[in-house]
């Protein structure tokens, strides 16, 4: 069974930094790309940032350069670097098995407010 869970989201002032991550089991991890997308309130879910089992990344032009994505092989956990948050980047964050746009489990998702 697939399982994903995300972890350290929470309360945050705008210019401040968040580590996001997601804990994974009951899948080849090492072998499949890995995503990140977010859902604003009142928003759809939008896409923020992919890792292929390679290491290569894409992000949105919206974080591109203030977020960072990783993936840590030995603890199958994939990780989201978040620097310079804006208010607009409040959201619940999920922990997503391949791509937007293809199939694949999505965690419970983790908070993320950027406000002062």
């Amino acid at each position: 069974e697939v399982q994903l869970v995300e972890s350290g989201g929470g309360l945050v002032q705008p210019g401040g930094s968040l580590r996001l991550s997601c804990a994974t089991s009951g899948f080849l991890f090492n072998f499949v790309p890995m995503s990140w997308v977010r859902q604003a309130p009142g928003k759809g879910l939008e896409w923020v940032s992919s890792i292929n089992k390679d290491g290569t990344a894409a992000y949105a032009d919206s974080v591109k350069g203030r977020f960072t994505i990783s993936r840590d092989i030995v603890k199958k956990s994939l990780l989201l670097h978040m620097h310079s948050l804006k208010p607009e980047d409040t959201a619940v964050c999920y922990c997503k098995v391949g791509y937007m746009n293809t199939p694949g489990s999505v965690g419970p998702g983790t908070q993320v407010t950027v406000s002062s």
